[in-house]
């Protein structure tokens, strides 16, 4: 019996370390950075042919006169994407009905800092590349932020930064996703099919139906969220919506008090972040840096993509939040100082997944998804390496904001220690 118990613990350990690492949240960052780094090392190694021709290769399925018909890169970002954006829609339901979304207060600060991240990084993309009408066309690339690797470095800081920043953090890339798929729904969309349009209405309907109904189970909603997909594939709007759709009608609390909403978030976050964001990581990060050159890193598009997502998301998300402090119209939790915003700020610059993701969709030409990926690339880790080296220094000079409670708590604590001190002076 000892034996066999011995022979258990290797085993018990190693499920022990690998249920600590999917807990994790850097753990989530380190494996988008793992799966780039092997696109790049595959793009730019004799590898590159068998990259290419994996990604290229023809997948089909068929029903009778249907048919989807794509390479494996399109399966990708049509297909796997659209169950990402299906788990955005569950946060962006959650937040707004019980989370940081759901009063005016808790969103103001978040609100004010995204709306001035998604502006402020188009315009300068828009003034860098203005003479190119063709490049023009990505003007919504920088104006993301990639959430998974944005709280990978927060996780790397661990308690170095109060929870308070995670939780802006967290609100305002909510709420860029949310712009995200807006700008996606109405640009980048492309010839509309009326009768698969009019076919993916009767799927919503459906899915109203369901919830008004208070049916709780999942499966019928996801069984109208596939067929809804099917038809906003085929009417020319982008399938990724289809996600986003279905998830805002899955109930947030049952009858008996449990949550099919929260439930299929907590299901599907380690399928998202250790499955599908890698593996669209890696479809898409590939890029040829061989024979790189100078000229091509100042080319209008990366260029414009890189100071985007560099500078203009400073300048947005910091910009407007420090105006709208000045001005009252939101309010800075206790334990953040300006360094803290300053550095998350900078952090929301890491476009990657949604700014290769939105580059996909404006851009056809192999030439121009390069440019975009290098531009993401360039962009993203600078952001990435200035937010982490700003966040260290705001955990070494920030100073909590002192609040009227604590002034009054402190003088409660003045006048009982002089109390004390005459009580001793009269017994003495």
């Amino acid at each position: 019996m000892t034996s066999g118990t011995h022979r258990k613990r290797p085993v018990e350990a190693f499920s022990a370390a690998i249920r600590e690492f999917i807990e994790k949240e850097s753990a989530a960052g380190f494996l988008l950075a793992g799966a780039t780094i092997a696109a790049l090392i595959f793009s730019n190694t004799p590898l590159s042919g068998l990259y290419a021709g994996f990604l290229s290769t023809k997948a089909s399925v068929s029903i009778g006169a249907l048919a989807i018909d794509k390479p494996l890169v399109l399966w990708i970002n049509d297909g796997l994407m659209a169950i990402f954006f299906f788990l955005i829609g569950l946060e962006v339901k959650r937040e707004i009905l019980e989370g940081e979304l759901s009063s005016w207060e808790s969103a103001a600060l978040p609100v004010f800092a995204a709306i001035g991240g998604m502006a402020a990084p188009a315009l300068i993309f828009l003034a860098v590349v203005s003479p190119d009408n063709e490049a023009m066309r990505g003007w919504a690339i920088p104006a993301a932020t990639d959430i998974a690797f944005a709280l990978g470095v927060l996780a790397v800081l661990g308690a170095r930064v109060p929870a308070a920043l995670k939780v802006f953090l967290l609100a305002v890339a909510i709420i860029d996703d949310l712009g995200a798929i807006l700008i996606i729904a109405l640009f980048y969309t492309a010839d509309l099919s009326l009768i698969a349009l009019v076919l993916a209405l009767v799927g919503v309907g459906g899915l109203v139906g369901l919830n008004r109904s208070r049916v709780m189970a999942r499966t019928p909603y996801l069984l109208l969220g596939v067929f809804i997909w099917v038809c906003v594939l085929k009417s020319g709007v982008h399938a990724t919506l289809a996600g986003v759709v279905t998830a805002l009608a899955i109930p947030l609390k049952g009858q008996d008090g449990t949550s099919p909403l929260k439930d299929l978030e907590h299901s599907l976050h380690p399928w998202i972040a250790f499955a599908i964001l890698p593996v669209f990581a890696f479809a898409n990060a590939g890029i040829d840096l061989r024979g790189l050159s100078v000229d091509a890193v100042i080319a209008p598009l990366p260029l414009g993509i890189a100071l985007g997502l560099f500078v203009g998301k400073q300048i947005g998300v910091f910009g407007i939040a420090f105006v709208a402090l000045k001005m009252g119209l939101a309010k800075r939790p206790a334990s953040l100082s300006y360094w803290h915003l300053y550095g998350a700020a900078c952090l929301t610059g890491i476009g990657f997944t949604m700014s290769l993701f939105i580059g996909s969709l404006a851009f056809t030409t192999e030439a121009a998804i390069n440019e975009v990926r290098l531009g993401v690339l360039i962009g993203s880790l600078a952001s990435g390496l200035l937010g982490y080296a700003i966040l260290v220094r705001a955990k070494q000079t920030s100073i909590p904001e002192v609040t009227s409670e604590d002034k009054n708590l402190r003088t409660i604590q003045t006048v009982e220690v002089k109390a004390k001190v005459a009580d001793t002076a009269a017994a003495v």
